[in-house]
């Protein structure tokens, strides 16, 4: 008999294929009526949970509500708990799962209130369970949003080097505009007061964000922030163009929710039997 490979002990035993196959689904998937049930379920326990950490940050409702306060985070930290535990329990390769994104925010939604035991306040760390609401692109078959975050990510990707030499570019811009600011308003009483100061303004203005807290005062200094102020207009819509570019060259086909129990891998074809990642079957 030949022995076993790495690849084989992933693999689930026949003997538990069928419950942990059923628990992958539900957990996982949203295509069945259980597996929409416990995703909407469980975004309805991660906001309750974000307003109970909220509510308790007010100091007037901890007050009165303190002990109502805890018991609710307790009780949601321990659903979290045996939901994570659940997640591990189901997928092939656990360590994966924990090492992925959205493995690493579930463990970090449940640690910050155990954590509270030994530091008292950390449990206001929790409010990253909000990140978990990126789970709602697998609730009501938005599966094609799947698919249209995966076209981003392409054309992001694919327009790297654009993006990197454009946000170079603005960098050198601020640089040397804050440079000259500082130069012309330094004796003007007019808050650039260092080169870093004037940097800051530089890409407030620049951004067409213009907080209005740092100002020019004489009139080569207005005339350069006037000319900064149509750069910056002038500089919104690169990114815009070069992101459109390239997702318009982007092929998209229709995807589901499913995932796969071994890679974790997401956004299959409607047709597909095996996974795109690791050729395991779906």
């Amino acid at each position: 008999m030949p022995p076993s490979t790495d690849n084989d002990r992933t693999k689930i035993a026949p003997a538990q294929s069928n419950w942990r196959a059923w628990l992958h689904e539900v957990i996982f998937e949203a295509d069945t009526y259980l597996g929409k049930f416990f995703d909407v379920l469980l975004l309805v326990m991660i906001v309750l949970s974000i307003l109970a950490v909220m509510l308790e940050s007010v100091a007037a409702i901890d007050a009165e509500y303190h002990t109502q306060l805890t018991i609710a985070e307790w009780v949601f930290t321990a659903l979290f708990t045996v939901e994570y535990g659940m997640r591990l329990l189901c997928v092939c390769q656990p360590l994966r799962y924990a090492r992925s994104f959205f493995g690493i925010v579930d463990l970090l939604a449940i640690l910050p209130t155990y954590a509270s035991v030994l530091l008292p306040g950390s449990q206001s760390l929790l409010v990253i369970r909000a990140l978990r609401l990126l789970r709602v692109f697998r609730v009501f078959k938005l599966a094609r949003f799947l698919s249209e975050a995966g076209a981003l990510r392409q054309a992001l990707w694919s327009s790297r080097a654009k993006i990197i030499v454009f946000l170079s570019t603005v960098l050198i811009l601020v640089i040397i505009m804050g440079s000259a600011m500082y130069l012309i308003e330094s004796g003007a009483d007019s808050g650039f007061t260092s080169i870093p100061q004037s940097m800051y303004w530089a890409v407030v203005t620049m951004t067409t964000v213009g907080y209005g807290d740092i100002a020019p005062l004489t009139p080569m200094g207005k005339t350069l922030a006037a000319v900064i102020m149509i750069l910056g207009y002038s500089l919104i819509i690169i990114p815009t163009g070069i992101i459109s570019a390239e997702m318009a060259q982007t092929v998209r086909k229709p995807t589901t929710t499913r995932a796969c129990s071994n890679c974790l891998a997401e956004g299959h074809d409607r047709d597909a039997r095996f996974c795109k990642a690791c050729g395991d079957t779906l």
